[in-house]
């Protein structure tokens, strides 16, 4: 199938690229740094999401993958405006099968950033809406929303010999993912599922239900 990832040239976007290529799948990634992927059935765009004038003609998306996103960093505009925008210009059309959006944790329990948070909160919301739109094509579209995950975004504390400890005591896994899980996922949710659509699947080891309930012994 023809499939759209964006955000493709580092952790989980990358790793969704070269899993779906691996199945024989053709893939296109738009990102704003050069291509991490090398596979002759992978086409990438130089090109910021935001910039919609100059987004490149991708036609008969089959699945649409939202990933690109930052923390921090213009996170309404990037992670919620311009994903609405990717999905209405590639998503909404008879040949789709799949849209996932990839969302977080954080917008089921409102840690992180302020504007993060609102920004995959939103997320939510919208999956719902094009979900209930491409059901007339009989396409899914749901979020996937990761906890902690191994990525180079992650790096400033993943490498922090203070902060690692605390947040693992707020894992019950004691570990994050690898962008390689969070990628099996978004195949299964894409590929393999027919069914489920409008959904939320939070994959973040445990964290989110680790409410430290406390109580007399």
């Amino acid at each position: 199938m023809k499939v759209l990832i964006t955000g493709a040239s580092q952790g989980i976007g990358k790793a969704i690229a070269e899993l779906f290529l691996k199945h024989g799948h053709i893939v296109y990634g738009i990102d704003r740094q050069p291509s991490g992927v090398s596979d002759g059935a992978y086409v990438h765009y130089v090109c910021d999401i935001r910039d919609y004038d100059n987004l490149p003609q991708v036609d008969d998306v089959e699945i649409l993958i939202n990933n690109a996103g930052t923390q921090n960093e213009d996170d309404i505009d990037i992670n919620l405006k311009a994903l609405i925008h990717i999905t209405e210009k590639y998503g909404l059309h008879e040949n789709i099968k799949s849209i996932l959006n990839i969302g977080s944790a954080s917008a089921h329990t409102g840690s992180e950033f302020p504007e993060y948070c609102a920004s995959k909160g939103g997320i939510l919301a919208y999956t719902k809406n094009v979900a209930l739109r491409v059901s007339a094509y009989r396409a899914t579209c749901n979020s996937l929303d990761p906890g902690g995950v191994l990525t180079p975004l992650n790096d400033c504390v993943i490498n922090d010999s203070a902060l690692w400890p605390q947040i693992m005591d707020q894992t019950p896994l004691k570990r994050w993912a690898t962008p390689e899980e969070i990628a099996q996922w978004a195949y299964f949710l894409t590929v393999t599922n027919k069914f489920c659509t409008g959904q939320s699947i939070v994959v973040d080891g445990g964290e989110s239900i680790n409410l430290h309930f406390v109580w007399p012994k």
